[in-house]
């Protein structure tokens, strides 16, 4: 289970990367410090049950921040 957030470590590091040649430095910053979390817990060595329980509670964050952002911030329309 440590390997897969390895996994998910490697693949937010390539979103932020490729935020940060885009310059989109907000969502770059944003998934370095993903990257650097996932990373952190790779090497904790936890129980299987605690990287599942680390791993839903920040798809909990995940989901509450995304709907709260598209709910009362985002600007419909402004990509155009």
């Amino acid at each position: 289970m440590d390997r897969m957030y390895r996994v998910l470590g490697f693949w937010t590091g390539i979103f932020a990367v490729m935020f940060l040649v885009g310059d989109m430095y907000t969502a770059s910053l944003l998934f370095f410090g993903q990257t650097g979390f996932f990373l952190l817990l790779s090497y904790l060595k936890l129980s299987e049950r605690m990287y599942i329980y680390i791993f839903g509670a920040y798809l909990t964050i995940f989901f509450a921040g995304f709907t709260y952002y598209t709910t009362f911030l985002m600007v419909p329309g402004a990509g155009h």
